[in-house]
C-alpha cells in the first residue's frame, strides 16, 4: 500500500514537471498570436485539454463552481458579488474535499491543485468586479486625471465567456502564480508582442534551478516523511528526531522552489505580467504608477519591462531573510498578495486585532482540511508576535550586537519553519502531535519563552528610559 502511494506521488511530480516544462515553449508560440480572441481561445483550449488529460472526470468540479459563479455575477447585485463568490467558492472547496463521503469519487492531488487556483481566480475576479463597480479607489485617489487612469487601466467589465476563459487559462493552472483578471486581459490584448522580452528573462530565472534540483534529489534520496509515521522512527534518540525536521523542510521547500520558478517561466514565455518598469509594477497588483504606464503605452521609444507582477518566489528572502515576516512574504508571493488584498485588508476594523489569525485560518482552509495545516498556520501569529517583542526589546545598541541578534533571529526563523513544516507534511492530527510530542513541543515552548521574555524586557527597558 505504501509503495502504491509512493508511486502515485512520483507520478504526480512527473506530471507536474512535464506540464511546467512544456508550457514554456507553448507560451512562446501562443505569444505570437496577435488577435486577442484567438489568443484567449488558445489559452483556454490548452487549459481544458490539460485538465481533461490529467484529472479527467474531476474536471466537472472546477466547471461547476465556475458556471455557478458566472451565473451569480450576471444575475445578482454586483455590489455583493465578492461576498457571494467567497462563500460559494470556499464552501464548494469544503464539499470538494469531502465528496467521497457522499458517494462521489475521491479527488486526486492534481485535481485539488486545479481547484485551489480556480478558487483564487474566481474570488479575486469577484473583488475586481466589485471594486470596478464601486470605484473603491476613490477614497485613495483624489486627482481627476488619476481617477481616469484607474478606470482605464484597473477597471474590468468581463463577459461570461471572458470569465470562463480566464478561469481555465492554462497559465498557472496547477502551481500558480495567481494573477488578476486585469493582468490576464492586458496580456491577451497587447499589440506590441515583439518588444516584450521572454527568452532572456526565462534564462535568467532558471539559473538557480540546477543547484535547487541537486539539493532536492540528494536530500529526498536519504529522507522520507513516511519514516516519521512509523514506530521505528521513535526508537531513534532525541537529537535525531529533533534534527529530522531540518532535511524535511529542505525537501519541502526545494520541491516548491522548482515548481514556482518554472511557473514564473511559463508566464514570461507568453508575456503575462510584463509591464513597463517605469510603471512600478508590484507582485500580484500590476502597475502602480498609472501615469507612467499611460505614457509608456503612447511612447514609441524602447521600453524596459519587468515581470514583478507574477514574481512568486524570492529564494534569497526565504533562505536569508532575517525574520519570519520576511520569510512569509518571500514565499508563494502572489498567493500572499491574494490573502492580503482580498482577506486581510477586507476584514472590518472591529476585528482588526484578529486579522492575522483570520487570514491564517483562511490560508489553512485553502490549503486543505487536514489538521496539520491548522496546527502550523495558527502558530504563525504567535511566532510573529514573539518575534516583534524580542526585536523591540533587544535589537538596539552597537552594530555588532544588532548583526548578532539578526543572525540569531534568522536561525530561529528557520527552525520555526522546520517545526511548522512537519504539520504540512504529516497532515494528520495524531501524526503531527506524536512527532511534536517526541521533541517535547519545542517549537511552542521556545515561542512562548521568547514572547514572555520580549514583553518583560521591553517593559524594563521602557522603565529604564523613563528613569534616565
Amino acid at each position: 500500500m505504501k509503495e502504491d502511494q509512493k508511486m502515485v506521488e512520483v507520478t504526480d511530480d512527473v506530471v507536474y514537471s512535464i506540464i511546467l516544462v512544456l508550457s514554456v515553449p507553448c507560451g512562446l508560440l501562443v505569444k505570437q498570436i496577435s488577435y486577442p480572441e484567438a489568443k484567449k481561445l488558445a489559452c483556454t483550449l490548452m487549459g481544458v485539454v490539460v485538465a481533461l488529460i490529467t484529472i479527467g472526470r474531476h474536471s466537472l468540479h472546477p466547471v461547476a463552481v465556475t458556471l455557478v459563479n458566472i451565473f451569480r455575477y450576471k444575475n445578482f447585485i454586483k455590489l455583493k458579488c465578492h461576498i457571494y463568490a467567497f462563500v460559494w467558492c470556499f464552501g464548494y472547496l469544503a464539499f470538494f474535499r469531502t465528496c467521497h463521503h457522499f458517494g462521489i469519487p475521491q479527488v486526486s492531488p492534481l485535481s485539488n491543485a486545479v481547484q485551489l487556483f480556480v478558487t483564487l481566480r474566481l474570488v479575486g475576479l469577484a473583488f475586481e468586479i466589485h471594486d470596478s463597480c464601486t470605484e473603491a479607489w476613490n477614497k485613495d485617489v483624489t486627482c481627476a486625471e488619476d481617477k481616469a487612469y484607474w478606470r482605464q487601466y484597473k477597471s474590468i467589465n468581463p463577459s461570461a465567456l471572458d470569465m470562463f476563459q480566464y478561469t481555465f487559462c492554462y497559465i498557472g493552472q496547477f502551481t500558480g502564480p495567481y494573477y488578476k483578471y486585469r493582468t490576464y486581459a492586458d496580456m491577451v490584448n497587447t499589440s506590441n508582442v515583439a518588444s516584450i522580452p521572454s527568452i532572456q528573462p526565462v534564462l535568467h530565472r532558471i539559473k538557480d534551478l540546477p543547484l535547487i534540483a541537486i539539493t532536492y534529489l540528494v536530500f529526498s534520496n536519504f529522507f522520507n516523511i513516511k519514516y516519521a509515521t512509523s514506530n521505528e522512527f521513535y526508537d531513534n534518540p532525541f537529537w535525531y528526531r529533533l534534527l529530522f525536521m531540518m532535511p524535511m523542510f529542505i525537501i519541502f521547500r526545494t520541491r516548491l522552489y522548482m515548481a514556482w520558478i518554472l511557473s514564473e517561466c511559463m508566464c514570461m514565455a507568453i508575456g503575462l505580467g510584463a509591464y513597463p518598469k517605469a510603471s512600478k509594477p508590484k507582485c500580484g497588483e500590476g502597475p502602480t504608477d498609472l501615469k507612467e504606464y499611460h505614457k509608456s503605452t503612447l511612447s514609441k521609444d524602447p521600453i524596459k519591462y519587468d515581470y514583478e507582477t507574477i514574481h512568486n518566489l524570492s529564494v534569497y528572502g526565504c533562505e536569508l531573510g532575517r525574520t519570519t515576516k520576511v520569510g512569509l512574504r518571500s514565499w508563494n508571493m502572489t498567493v500572499q498578495y491574494w490573502l492580503a488584498a482580498y482577506c486581510h485588508r477586507r476584514i472590518p476594523n472591529s476585528l482588526k486585532a484578529y486579522r492575522v489569525a483570520i487570514t491564517m485560518t483562511v490560508s489553512a482552509f485553502w490549503h486543505g482540511i487536514h489538521p496539520g495545516y491548522y496546527l502550523s498556520f495558527l502558530l504563525v501569529p504567535v511566532i510573529l508576535l514573539a518575534e516583534d517583542k524580542m526585536r523591540a526589546a533587544f535589537r538596539h545598541g552597537s552594530q555588532t550586537w544588532i548583526k548578532c541578534f539578526d543572525w540569531a533571529c534568522w536561525f530561529f526563523k528557520m527552525r520555526g519553519f522546520d517545526y511548522m513544516c512537519m504539520g504540512f507534511l504529516l497532515l494528520r492530527l495524531d501524526y503531527t502531535l506524536t512527532y511534536w510530542k517526541s521533541i517535547y513541543f519545542i517549537g511552542h515552548c521556545v515561542t512562548v519563552l521568547f514572547l514572555v521574555t520580549g514583553i518583560l524586557c521591553k517593559r524594563k527597558s521602557k522603565r529604564h528610559n523613563k528613569l534616565e
